[in-house]
Formats: structure tokens, C-alpha cells, sequence
């Protein structure tokens, strides 16, 4: 295993589920203007609230964070999105002028 594996989210997520935690995963999977993240980063959360990775680089992370323990719970994917002209990315911190939709998932 070399030291890309070891930081990846993705690899990450799979050790957490072999140590019998749940997880759910959040993928940028579409951005419009000036965002923090590209398409297909990720981060992976655990039903605790640890996490790995990032899908903003800011505090959208939180918000997402936040979800991805309802997904965790409810089972129920869940798409979101957060731009400047939206109140939320101001709350969150995403005021780069750009928006992302991020898809939240429970694995495993």
C-alpha cells in the first residue's frame, strides 16, 4: 500500500467498514463557476461524526457532515446543493461565487 491509498477517502471508508462502523460517503458530483472542489472528490463520515476528505474545503463541510449522519440513520440518499445566491452558503461559508451538488450515501 503506498501513501496515496493510505490518505484516499474511498480506502478509508473501507477500512472503517471492516472495523463494523456504518458510512456514509458525500461526492461533489456537479459544480457551476469558482469551486473549492472538483467533481468526484469526497468525504467519507462514520456514524459517530469522524470524517475523511473533503468536498469543500470550508465549512459546507459541516453541513454535510450534519446530513450524512441522517443518512447514516435513515438510509435515504440524499442530493445536495449549496451556491453563493443561496442564504445557506453564505451560513456555511461557500461565498466563492460558485456552487456544488454533493450526493450523500450511506455504504457498506
Amino acid at each position: 500500500m503506498d501513501a496515496k491509498d493510505v490518505l484516499d477517502p474511498l480506502t478509508i471508508a473501507e477500512r472503517w467498514m471492516d472495523d463494523g462502523r456504518m458510512v456514509a460517503l458525500a461526492t461533489v458530483v456537479e459544480t457551476w463557476g469558482s469551486a473549492p472542489r472538483p467533481v468526484g472528490s469526497h468525504l467519507v463520515i462514520d456514524g459517530e461524526g469522524n470524517f475523511h476528505g473533503s468536498v469543500s474545503g470550508g465549512c459546507v463541510e459541516g453541513a454535510v457532515i450534519g446530513e450524512a449522519m441522517e443518512v447514516i440513520g435513515d438510509g435515504e440518499p440524499r442530493m445536495l446543493e449549496f451556491g453563493v445566491a443561496d442564504e445557506t452558503a453564505w451560513r456555511v461559508g461557500l461565498s466563492c461565487g460558485g456552487r456544488i451538488r454533493v450526493y450523500v450515501e450511506r455504504v457498506g
